[in-house]
Order: C-alpha cells, then sequence, then structure tokens
C-alpha cells in the first residue's frame, strides 16, 4: 500500500514537472545556513534567471523528506526532483562512486578538486544516468575524521573495538572496519543521541558537520585522520529529466555548475569557522599518527576495487598533479 501510494505521488509529480513553469523540489539533511543548502538555494536563482523564471527550485532541509537514502529512492522514482547527497549511500548503486570515496585517495582539497572538476569526475556523474539518476554537480564535503565520546584516539590501536557509527554504506563499514572498529551504521538524524547515550563510542565526519549537528558537545575528542574527501553529489532524477526540453536540461546543468565555485567559497569559510567554535566549545583536536591508518587501508582497496576499470581510475587520480 506504501509503494502504491509512494509511485502515485510520484506519477502527480512526474505530471506537474512536464507543465510549462516548475518549482522543482530538492532535499539536503543538514540545517538552514550549510554551504550546501545554501549552494543549493542559490542555484535555484541561477535557473530562475537562466529560464526567465520558468524554473525555480525549492529547498527541503533537515532531513524533511528523510534521509539520505530515502531521498536517493524518491529521486529515483521521480517523487522528489532532486536531492543532495554524500557519494558514499551512491556506492552500491553506481561502482563507479566508490572511486572518490576510497580512504586517503586525495591528498589536499585542491587534488581532490582538480581530479572532480576534470575528465574522471564527469565520468563518474554520467555513471550513475543507467541507474535513474543525471550527476549534475560535486560539492565539498571535507575532510571526514573520527571523534569520540570517552577516550581520545591517537594511534590505530586506540581505535580497535569503539563502536562508530558510518554512514549506511558497505565501503563505510569496510574502512572503519579496518581502523579495528565496530562500524554501526546509522542515519545522521540519529547520531547526536546515539553519542550521548553511549549506543555509539564515536563517529566520523568533517568540521561543519562536526559543528552544526552540536556532535561535539557530546563527542569532544576529534582526531585529524583525514581518512576520506569524499565530495557530496548534486543528483536529478532521470525521470524527471526526460519530460524536460534540452533548453530546459541545458540551463540546469549550467546553473549547476555555477553553484560549484559559490558553494566552495562558502565552504571554506564554514569550515574555518566551524573548527573555531568547537574548539572554544571544548573539544580537543589530537593529531594523530596518520601513517598507521594508511597502512590499513589494502583490505579496503582489495576488496572493493576488483574491477579493472576501477582500478585503471584509481590509478589516474593518483597520477594527477
Amino acid at each position: 500500500m506504501k509503494k502504491l501510494k509512494t509511485l502515485a505521488v510520484a506519477a502527480a509529480a512526474l505530471c506537474a514537472f512536464a507543465a510549462q513553469a516548475t518549482e522543482f523540489r530538492s532535499s539536503d539533511i543538514h540545517p538552514d545556513g550549510y554551504p550546501t543548502v545554501e549552494a543549493v538555494k542559490f542555484m535555484g536563482e541561477r535557473l530562475k534567471a537562466l529560464t526567465n523564471g520558468k524554473h525555480s527550485i525549492r529547498v527541503f532541509n533537515n532531513s524533511a523528506l528523510g534521509s539520505e537514502k530515502d531521498t536517493i529512492e524518491q529521486t529515483k522514482i521521480g517523487a522528489l526532483a532532486m536531492t543532495r547527497v554524500n557519494i558514499a549511500p551512491m556506492n552500491n548503486i553506481c561502482p563507479e562512486t566508490q572511486v572518490p570515496t576510497m580512504p586517503f585517495l586525495f591528498h589536499s582539497k585542491e587534488h581532490m578538486r582538480k581530479v572532480l572538476d576534470g575528465a574522471i569526475g564527469e565520468q563518474i556523474l554520467a555513471s550513475c544516468a543507467p541507474q535513474g539518476f543525471i550527476g549534475l554537480a560535486y560539492y565539498d564535503s571535507g575532510a571526514r575524521s573520527l571523534y569520540t565520546a570517552k577516550k581520545p584516539v591517537r594511534t590505530l590501536a586506540d581505535a580497535k573495538g569503539l563502536k562508530v557509527r558510518v554512514q549506511q554504506s558497505d565501503l563505510w563499514v569496510a574502512l572503519l572496519e579496518a581502523m579495528g572498529a565496530n562500524a554501526t551504521p546509522m542515519p545522521y538524524g540519529e547520531v547526536y543521541t546515539a553519542l550521548k547515550t553511549g549506543l555509539v563510542d564515536g563517529a566520523e565526519n568533517n568540521w561543519p558537520s562536526y559543528e552544526s549537528s552540536r556532535h561535539f558537545e557530546v563527542a569532544k575528542y576529534y582526531s585529524v585522520t583525514e581518512h576520506s574527501m569524499a565530495p557530496e553529489m548534486l543528483l536529478f532524477s532521470k525521470r524527471v529529466w526526460d519530460t524536460l526540453t534540452p533548453d530546459d536540461q541545458k540551463a540546469i546543468r549550467q546553473a549547476a555548475k555555477e553553484s560549484v565555485p559559490y558553494m566552495r567559497k562558502l565552504w571554506d569559510e564554514r569550515e574555518a569557522k566551524s573548527m573555531a567554535i568547537v574548539k572554544q566549545g571544548g573539544a580537543e583536536i589530537i593529531q594523530v599518527d596518520k601513517a598507521s591508518f594508511q597502512a590499513a587501508m589494502k583490505p579496503v582497496y582489495d576488496k572493493f576495487i576488483t574491477d579493472p576499470k576501477l582500478k585503471a581510475m584509481i590509478k589516474q587520480v593518483q597520477d594527477t598533479k
């Protein structure tokens, strides 16, 4: 019954999208003011200008339409026009998205941006079309690090046995298990309570998420592992896309691309601000023995990068200067 109702909503939405003027619905799990939320709002303004008011975007943030997993499913069936998600939940849907998700792949923010702005980045976005998604752009997600509630993690050995919340992704589970932790998949919205009650010992995320979620209040030890720079993805429903004119599709792509430098500017500013807030809030910043964490990642690459095509892409990324 629930599935029939969802499909009915999707059918009604598709009819609406084919109408003259459309307000596309887009989802995000983050609060107002977060760089990804503001970037999609900016994209909506640009889309409105590029289409002379014909199309616009309304952002439903703060998990109003569900978790990232929920909104990916809604976008696939056309009940939702667009969603901004981390790339990790897409790993089980589009295999190529595993490449930029791999641990310690990028050696700097500049390296990551150069790769994603180039041919490899475009190839990964395009790979999602057969699965029902038009990949529009990447947003920064920063460098993700480990944070814990009861004790600090300074070396790989300190992570052993800790229950750590991860995104709902097989690769993310394997990454934390390679550290010796007990990976615990969980929606983002449930993490604060889980940390506070001791359901999990820690989590991992970037500076702005650690700060805006107030996780630093209940997990004050932030260990700078920087184990991943997996980006965010902006995905459009292919079902909705196929109802649009080529001119409208071109405008959406252009508006998305124009939102990227805007997002990056906001991101860099927000990252610095978030670091200052959590330090002032009592968080202890720990510089870890990063080499020990890097050395533990071979089993993750062996497990997930088995396809020769993906291995070649990994090498291309590593060779990008």
